[in-house]
């Protein structure tokens, strides 16, 4: 199988999931598709909302003791949570990066679905996931992670794309190198660009995932939205979730 790597997931982390999954669907123009049940095992609840086919996936812990409830008590609740790449062989890009020391932190399997999950700690900033979906090289076919039916709550009247992810360090060229040396694809200065949406890394005091932006129809609107809903907006970008969502036309 020919080798491809694109974003496929990016997922945030709550405290709770409301009032965060009524904001970005209010604000975004987002509606949810599903609510996975395969995570409560590691004592989270999550719901999933299209942005055309790029998932946007918030996960909340419900019991102490979680990853995801360690991860935000470290962070403050700033940052995303995780990146997810779908590509030909998860197991083969998983081992590859095991040889850079990069250490596997879990692996799913719910067929057709099979996922490699990477240590945070040795990825930097945020977890990275590879996953395949057998029969599913069509990137709007199955997906199990994001339901049986998720093509058909793809909306497209507000939020038209996620077309960037911003990450932060204290070394930006440094990260961008070890993230591009991960996920196969060489840095152009501190940007890795992925066939539907590019990574771009930012001077910043933490390594954290700390912005998306979309592409919007109406930007104005989004904003007007944000405040609406109590978001803290500042120029073309307001504060949700522990990141900033970045709007443009």
């Amino acid at each position: 199988m020919a080798e491809y790597m694109r974003l496929r997931q990016i997922c945030l982390v709550a405290p709770q999931l409301e009032p965060v999954i009524s904001d970005i669907s209010a604000i975004m123009g987002l509606d949810v598709c599903y609510r996975d049940g395969n995570v409560a095992k590691y004592g989270l609840e999550n719901a999933l909302l299209p942005v055309d086919t790029i998932l946007l996936e918030v996960v909340a812990p419900f019991q102490p003791g979680t990853a995801a409830g360690r991860f935000l008590e470290k962070t403050g609740g700033r940052g995303g949570y995780m990146a997810i790449f779908c590509c030909e062989d998860p197991d083969a890009r998983g081992a590859k990066a095991n040889a850079m020391g990069v250490r596997t932190a879990n692996v799913i399997t719910h067929a057709p679905y099979h996922g490699v999950q990477l240590h945070p700690r040795d990825c930097r900033a945020a977890f990275i996931e590879f996953n395949h979906t057998d029969g599913s090289d069509d990137i709007l076919g199955p997906y199990p992670p994001a339901g049986p039916t998720w093509q058909q709550s793809i909306r497209k009247d507000t939020t038209l794309a996620l077309t960037e992810v911003e990450m932060q360090s204290p070394e930006p060229q440094a990260l961008a190198e070890h993230w591009g040396r991960i996920i196969g694809i060489a840095a152009t200065d501190t940007t890795l660009k992925l066939p539907n949406s590019t990574f771009r890394f930012v001077k910043g005091e933490a390594e954290i995932m700390s912005g998306l932006t979309f592409k919007v129809a109406n930007k104005t609107k989004v904003l007007e939205a944000a405040k609406a809903r109590g978001c803290a907006v500042s120029g073309d970008e307001f504060l949700l979730c522990g990141v900033r969502f970045k709007v443009t036309t």
